[in-house]
């Protein structure tokens, strides 16, 4: 019994830096139904992509969609970059994660050297329970800590 899938593979022959302009590559290969390769291009879109911006299920690249997603700003499931966004997100500024890990963390659980959230560690440190040197939580205000935050994210409110 054979299956029907649909796979699609378009690149580019407009070259930039080196790399297609784009390059689209989704589904599995219909000859042996295994997965086609990975998507490279300044575009990249495909279950696996590279590019300077990349989307897909596995992505890498300056801009960087997918669910595990890598780069300079990276948003997905799995998020590694210097700016991340997502279900677990790390990076230099690591925000909206479930679990955010990065200098500025913001999330359900933060762990950094500023980190804002529900549960956070870090050295200045804001949320319902925290762990730092200089802590804003339910039960205690540094004042220190109050006053940094009061100036550098007077937007984020207990």
């Amino acid at each position: 019994m054979s299956k029907i899938s649909k796979a699609i593979r378009l690149r580019s022959e407009t070259l930039l830096w080196g790399l297609p302009l784009y390059c689209i590559a989704l589904g599995p290969d219909p000859v042996n139904d295994e997965v086609r390769g990975h998507a490279r291009g300044v575009i990249a879109i495909g279950d696996i992509a590279t590019g300077i911006f990349a989307m897909g299920g596995i992505s890498c690249g300056v801009v960087s969609f997918g669910g595990c997603s890598f780069g300079i700003i990276s948003i997905g499931g799995l998020s590694l970059g210097g700016i991340s966004l997502g279900g677990l997100a790390i990076g230099l500024f690591a925000a909206l994660g479930g679990v955010a890990i990065g200098m500025i963390a913001i999330g359900g659980c933060a762990i950094g050297g500023v980190a804002l959230g529900g549960e956070a560690i870090g050295y200045y440190a804001k949320g319902a329970h925290t762990i730092g040197v200089h802590v804003v939580n339910i039960n205690f205000q540094d004042p220190h800590a109050v006053a940094f935050f009061q100036k550098y994210f007077s937007w984020f409110e207990p």
